[in-house]
């Protein structure tokens, strides 16, 4: 028979899992079922935790009436843009801090590290003047690679310790066949970056796509407006009302293709992140 302690110990250990998960899960489930109420219901006195009566009409005011088909094109193109470059110059980046000898190689990966630790707001003002002297502002090419200021220094850091921990004795059988760098980093390290590249990818994609404040400050219209600040401009039928179900309903769209996505890399998810950590 185990003892009390152990069982106590059990307990309490299955009871925190439970609270972690009802508190991580619940508001995504309260967004779903608020989605699919009807607009009297949102305001119930007695809420319901079903989504009674059951109705699609948030849904298609967010397709029919707010244009947001436009704005998740636009997140799409933007985020992957941004995912796409920051992997591009990450891994040329990562590559040469992890693997090349040149004494600062440390100093500038700690100032890498760095440049994730000033706020947003802190640099915005001087990149919206960069923007708008360089004729980016309220297109594309502005965002991606604004973007780029908390994306590619995550990518180079993870994907530092990756290629620390790749064999060196893979370089040097490269070498001696006559490989230049750049053809040893394509041709032989960068197939078996597999789980960083795709750690690295998925959540700069992640931060990309869920990115407020850039996208609110550097387009103006809907022309390059992305999902976080569209939905953040839904309006009701009056000045005063906030359409929450709209809000609830855009979220889930939002939401759902991040969430499968993340289920299916998870376990790469993991490898990428445990080996970027512990071989870096």
């Amino acid at each position: 028979m185990k003892p009390l302690s152990h069982i106590l110990t059990r307990t309490l250990f299955y009871l925190l899992v439970i609270f972690v998960v009802v508190y991580s899960v619940f508001p995504f489930y309260w967004a779903v079922i608020s989605s699919f109420k009807a607009s009297d219901a949102l305001f119930a006195a007695d809420p319901s935790f079903l989504p009674t009566p059951f109705t699609l009409e948030h849904y298609k005011s967010v397709f029919l009436q707010a244009n947001f088909g436009r704005n998740l094109l636009n997140s799409l193109l933007v985020a992957g843009g941004a995912t796409l470059l920051s992997l591009v110059l990450g891994v040329l980046a990562a590559y040469a801090l992890g693997r090349l000898p040149f004494p600062p190689r440390n100093a500038v990966l700690y100032l890498v590290l760095a440049m994730t630790m000033f706020p947003q707001i802190s640099v915005l003002g001087g990149l919206f003047m960069l923007l708008r002297q360089a004729g980016l502002f309220n297109t594309y090419l502005g965002l991606v690679l604004s973007y780029l200021l908390f994306t590619l220094p995550f990518t180079v850091w993870v994907l530092v310790g990756y290629f620390r921990g790749l064999p060196r004795e893979l370089e040097e059988a490269a070498y001696v066949d006559g490989a230049t760098p750049l053809e040893t980093l394509l041709r032989i390290m960068l197939p078996l970056t597999g789980p960083g590249l795709v750690t690295t990818g998925l959540l700069s994609f992640i931060a990309a796509w869920n990115e407020y404040l850039f996208a609110l400050t550097f387009t103006v219209g809907n022309k390059v407006k992305t999902v976080p600040p569209a939905i953040a401009s839904f309006g009701g039928a009056t000045p005063f009302e906030i359409p929450w179900g709209s809000i609830m309903a855009a979220s889930v769209v939002v939401t759902v293709p991040l969430v499968v996505l993340v289920l299916i890399f998870q376990q790469r998810i993991v490898a990428g992140l445990t080996a970027g950590a512990v071989k870096g």
